[in-house]
């Protein structure tokens, strides 16, 4: 099996790189990159939808990508434990039709231990947004790559 480090169990700093290591690979909106950090039997719920699988998770980024358009994304760490992960999280994007929108959620990650994700919960909302409005152009700035979250991290049973 292939690791895909930073391996749990997480400290901060090494929680941080796996919060910004799936930020890039998102951003670069390839499926067949993005899904090599998740088990070949990795189980997602994603909103309204359950998917199972590298296959799958592929199939999902695909049509995801196709109507989700100059897709920005920015993860922040929201806390850590051993081998879990929860992030929130905010991107945008337009549709074909020119609409934009600001999407927020949250997501939980366990992890096996090589690194490779094998639960993903997310919970997204979206908001129509003006073109104007957008604040996520493009992927992170490399002077705020790895930037700890503000104002605070928190683990389980207390501040990082």
């Amino acid at each position: 099996m292939t690791q895909h480090p930073p391996l749990p169990p997480f400290t901060l700093e090494t929680a941080l790189a796996k919060v910004q290591g799936a930020e890039d690979a998102w951003n670069t909106r390839d499926p067949e990159r993005v899904a090599l950090a998740y088990t070949e039997d990795s189980v997602w719920r994603n909103r309204d939808q359950f998917i199972t699988g590298r296959a799958e998770i592929v199939a999902f980024l695909r049509a995801k990508w196709a109507r989700e358009l100059d897709y920005a994304l920015r993860k922040e760490l929201w806390t850590y434990h051993d081998d879990r992960i929860a992030v929130r999280f905010q991107y945008e994007c337009h549709d074909a039709g020119g609409r934009w929108w600001r999407s927020y959620g949250n997501e939980l990650w366990h992890f096996t231990p090589d690194g490779l994700m094998s639960r993903r919960e997310a919970s997204i909302n979206d908001v129509p947004i003006d073109e104007a409005d957008r604040r996520i152009l493009g992927p992170r700035p490399d002077h705020l790559r790895g930037a700890p979250p503000s104002p605070h991290v928190w683990t389980i049973g207390g501040a990082a």
